[in-house]
C-alpha cells in the first residue's frame, strides 16, 4: 500500500462500527485493543475490507 492509500485508509477507519477511540470492539475481549486497521499498513481486518472498504 503506498503512502496515499495508507492516509485514505485510515482516515476510513474512523468511519468503521467497530472503531472506538482507537480500539476495535469486535477484538475487546474484557480489555481495550487496538485497531489493527488503524496501525498498519496492509488491509488485514476483513470486516474492515468487507464494509467500510466499499463505501
Amino acid at each position: 500500500m503506498t503512502y496515499q492509500q495508507y492516509r485514505a485508509v485510515r482516515r476510513l477507519v474512523h468511519s468503521c462500527c467497530n472503531y472506538q477511540d482507537g480500539n476495535c470492539l469486535l477484538l475487546d475481549d474484557g480489555e481495550e485493543c487496538v485497531c489493527p486497521q488503524s496501525i498498519s499498513y496492509s488491509l488485514i481486518c476483513r470486516w474492515f475490507r468487507a464494509a467500510v472498504l466499499p463505501l
